[in-house]
């Protein structure tokens, strides 16, 4: 008897019953919620990335992405460009009994003009060592180290103002010329930065200022310690990260994506975007070239998406 009981231990007694709850259940839920609060939906990660910099405290630019190192400036005519086109400085330095021609005197007189630039006298023999016997011609000055900002920074610098990031990446971008007319580019058309990788990229140079026109000083560039890690970064944020490719699926002037937030990757004139960050890009855009030219150069390129971001957005 025992054994049978313990047979039938295993069947199912009386059951409750469901009490309405299948009725209940086929009863509809209400209105779908808007795209904002419906959890996974881009749209909702979007909206919860604005939220968590709102209640960030405001991100200080030019604090958490290194510093670049200190460049002369060496040449009568480099170093009068250098202070006519603005360039940071912190120290001018010129030589003893130097020939006090047009050229010196214009020098002398932007550096005292500006402020904030020390001038120092100093002997031949010094300006050589300093300047590894480059042709000086008794000038020199002195740019100091670019502070280069984070690049969570410049998103948040965007929800600051209440916009929609407008960022350019560089992938492998080495000519300083290069990265000074992006700069100038991202300024002209209201974007809010420019991404540079730590190595094996240009840097904010004095050519970089130079070709910026001055844009340099109110548009910031970030260093990435790795541009793959950062451009994912700034997908889990909710923004679009966009990459130029000769052979991109999409053209310029039909992607919506460019009236959001996004990242637009440049990659370098030769070999365009790198394996790995090719891969990160959500789209992949080409700029049609009816003239047959093969590639642009990133200023140009940069320039090029970058109006039809600000089309798109105003």
């Amino acid at each position: 008897m025992a054994a049978n009981n313990r047979r039938m231990s295993g069947k199912k007694g009386a059951q409750v019953g469901s009490g309405g709850q299948r009725r209940r259940g086929l009863e509809g839920k209400g209105p779908t919620p808007p795209a904002e609060m419906r959890k996974g939906h881009k749209k909702n990660r979007i909206a919860g990335a604005k939220a968590k910099q709102a209640t960030r405290r405001p991100a200080t630019l030019k604090s958490r992405g290194g510093k670049g190192t200190s460049e002369m400036v060496v040449g009568r005519n480099s170093v009068v460009e250098a202070l006519r086109e603005g360039v940071p400085a912190s120290m001018l330095y010129v030589q003893q009994f130097i020939d006090n021609d047009e050229r010196v005197r214009e020098a002398l007189q932007l550096a005292g003009e500006r402020g904030g630039i020390h001038l120092m006298e100093a002997p031949r023999p010094e300006l050589d060592r300093m300047t590894n016997g480059l042709n000086h011609q008794g000038l020199v000055l002195q740019v100091p180290p670019y502070e280069y900002a984070h690049p969570e920074d410049l998103a948040a610098a965007a929800y600051d103002q209440g916009q929609d990031p407008l960022i350019v990446a560089l992938d492998g971008v080495t000519d300083p010329r290069n990265l000074g007319a992006v700069v100038r580019s991202v300024s002209a058309f209201g974007g809010h930065g420019v991404v540079v990788p730590e190595r094996r990229a240009a840097g904010m140079t004095a050519g970089a200022w130079k070709t910026s026109a001055g844009a340099a000083a109110r548009t910031p560039v970030a260093r990435a310690t790795n541009l793959t890690r950062a451009l994912e970064g700034y997908k889990k944020a909710g923004i679009a990260i966009v990459g130029l490719a000769a052979d991109g699926e999409h053209t310029v002037g039909d992607l919506a994506a460019l009236g959001g937030p996004v990242v637009i990757v440049v990659g370098s004139e030769g070999k365009g975007l790198s394996r790995l960050v090719g891969e990160t890009c959500d789209y992949r855009v080409r700029i049609p070239m009816p003239g047959g030219t093969e590639s642009l150069n990133a200023g140009v390129a940069a320039g090029v998406v970058l109006y039809e971001a600000a089309r798109r957005r105003s």
